[in-house]
C-alpha cells in the first residue's frame, strides 16, 4: 500500500481522487469502550493492532453463509521501532486460550469475564454490528493478556482483501500438492499459479487440508502471502487502473481509529515501513504449545509459552528488536506442565472466598492446588514465593499472573509455590 500511496501523491491525480479515497476510510473512537485500565505506553515506537474481519458485507453471501456475528479471522500486532529502522509483526493464533475481559456488547450490557479463544473478543464487542466496539474488545483482550499498549488499530474485511488482490491481477502461490478443501471453498492443482477472488481468500484461510492442519500452519502461510502481496504491489501499482482499484478496495474496507482515518497518516505509516530493509522486518508468532498438555480434555486450543511470550511482549514494550531466531531459542524451553505444579493459595485481603475463587481459576488452567486458606496476616501486596528448586514452577504460575515476579524464600513451604493474595492481585490470564 505504501507504493500505491506514493504514486498517488506524485501523479497529479487530483484532489477529488484523494478526497474520495480518504473519505472511504471509516474512523471509530474506541477509548471510552476500552476504559482506563490499560498498560503503560511503549517506550518508543508504536503498536498497531491489525484485525482481519470475517465480515461478508459486499461478498454476495457466497462465502461463509450463516454467520450470526462479526468474526475476527486474523489478529496481528505491528510494532514499528522508535528509530524507524525496524518493525516486528506478531501473529496471535486465533485458537489462543486467553482471558476475555468484560466488554460492552451490542445491547449496551457488558459480557462476563471468561476464558476462551482470543478471536471471540471481536465477536463479543461486535454483537450489535459496531466495528468500533468489536475492535475495542479485541484491544482490551490483547492488552490485558500481553500488557502491551495498543496505539492504533486497523480492521480490514474480506471484500477489501479480495479487491486488493484482484486489482494486482492476482498473487502467485506455489503449493507442492493439490489442495481440495470444501470448508475453504478451495480447489487448486499443485505447482505455481496465480490466484485471486475466492481462491486467494480460501488459500489464506484454509487450515485442515494444508500442512499440519493447525492454525499455526495457516499463520505461516498467511505471512508468506503477505510478503508475496507486497512484492506484487511494488511491481504493479504504477499502472493507473491497478493503482486506483487497489486503493479503492483497500480504503473502502478499512475501519481505523480516528488518528489513522485518512490517506495522509496511512501513507506516513506505510511509506515508513516500505523504506525498511526486508531483513529488518520480522514476522513472529506468539510462542505457544497445545493446551492439551495442561488440560488433557482440550485438544483444540493452544496456550502461550509464558516465559518466551513474556520475553516477546517485554521487547515490544521496551521498543527492543527481537528476531525470529532469538524468539525460537527462547521458545524451545517449555514451562513445566501445569499438572506438575503444586500451588498453595492464601487470602491476605480479608475478602471471604478470594482464595477459593483464585484457586478455582488456577485449577481450571491445569495447576494442582495443594490447599487454600487465610494468610497469617493481612497482605499489603500480592506475592508469589517458592523454595529452592522450584523456580521453573513458580515462573509457570507467574506467567498466568501478569506483572507478578516470583521470589525464592527460605520460609516458603516445601514442594509448593505459595501465592498470597493482596489487594493488587493481577487478573489470572490464559
Amino acid at each position: 500500500m505504501a507504493a500505491a500511496l506514493l504514486v498517488l501523491g506524485t501523479s497529479g491525480a487530483g484532489g477529488w481522487l484523494y478526497n474520495r479515497l480518504s473519505g472511504n476510510i471509516q474512523g471509530a473512537g474506541v477509548d471510552d469502550a476500552i476504559g482506563d485500565n490499560r498498560p503503560r505506553a511503549t517506550q518508543g515506537g508504536q503498536n498497531i493492532l491489525v484485525i482481519g474481519s470475517d465480515s461478508r458485507k459486499g461478498t454476495g453471501g457466497t462465502y461463509g453463509r450463516g454467520l450470526a456475528t462479526m468474526q475476527s479471522d486474523t489478529l496481528l500486532l505491528l510494532h514499528v521501532g522508535g528509530s524507524g529502522k525496524w518493525a516486528t509483526v506478531v501473529s496471535f493464533p486465533r485458537d489462543s486460550w486467553v482471558r476475555i475481559p468484560a466488554c460492552e456488547q451490542g445491547d449496551g450490557t457488558f459480557s462476563v469475564p471468561h476464558d476462551f479463544k482470543i478471536n471471540e473478543a471481536f465477536a463479543i464487542g461486535g454483537s450489535g454490528g459496531d466495528t468500533g466496539k468489536a475492535a475495542a474488545c479485541a484491544i482490551k483482550t490483547v492488552e490485558q493478556n500481553t500488557r502491551v499498549r495498543v496505539d492504533h488499530f486497523l480492521v480490514v474485511d474480506f471484500r477489501g482483501f479480495t479487491g486488493m488482490v484482484n486489482a494486482l491481477g492476482g498473487v502467485e502461490i506455489c503449493p507442492e500438492r493439490p489442495i481440495h478443501d470444501s470448508r475453504a471453498h478451495l480447489d487448486l492443482e499443485s505447482g505455481c499459479q496465480t490466484v485471486k477472488d475466492g481462491q486467494a481468500l480460501g488459500y489464506v484461510r484454509a487450515r485442515y487440508s494444508l500442512g499440519d492442519g493447525t492454525d499455526i500452519g495457516r499463520i505461516g502461510r498467511q505471512q508468506e502471502f503477505m510478503r508475496a502481496l507486497a512484492t506484487r504491489a511494488k511491481a504493479k501499482l504504477y499502472h493507473p487502473r491497478a493503482l486506483y482499484g487497489f486503493l479503492d478496495s483497500a480504503t473502502g474496507s478499512l475501519t481505523t481509529d480516528p488518528e489513522l482515518a485518512g490517506l495522509k497518516p496511512l501513507f506516513e505509516l506505510a511509506s515508513g515501513i516500505q523504506r525498511l530493509p526486508t531483513e529488518r522486518i520480522s514476522f513472529l508468532t506468539v510462542p505457544n504449545y497445545p493446551r492439551e498438555r495442561d488440560v488433557p480434555s482440550d485438544k483444540a486450543n493452544v496456550v502461550w509459552n509464558g516465559p518466551a511470550a513474556e520475553r516477546l511482549f517485554t521487547a515490544l514494550t521496551l521498543d527492543r528488536e527481537i528476531t525470529e531466531a532469538r524468539l525460537a531459542q527462547a521458545a524451545r524451553q517449555l514451562p513445566p506442565a501445569a499438572a506438575t505444579v503444586a500451588v498453595t493459595v492464601l487470602n491476605g485481603t480479608g475478602v471471604t472466598g478470594k482464595a477459593r475463587e483464585t484457586a478455582d481459576r488456577l485449577g481450571a488452567l491445569g495447576f494442582r492446588i495443594s490447599r487454600t486458606g487465610n494468610a497469617p496476616a493481612p497482605a499489603g501486596r500480592t506475592t508469589l514465593v517458592y523454595p529452592e528448586g522450584l523456580a521453573d514452577r513458580a515462573r509457570a504460575v507467574a506467567a498466568r499472573l501478569p506483572g507478578l515476579v516470583p521470589v525464592q524464600s527460605a520460609q516458603a513451604a516445601p514442594g509448593t509455590v505459595t501465592l498470597t493474595i493482596g489487594p493488587d492481585l493481577p487478573e489470572v490470564t490464559g
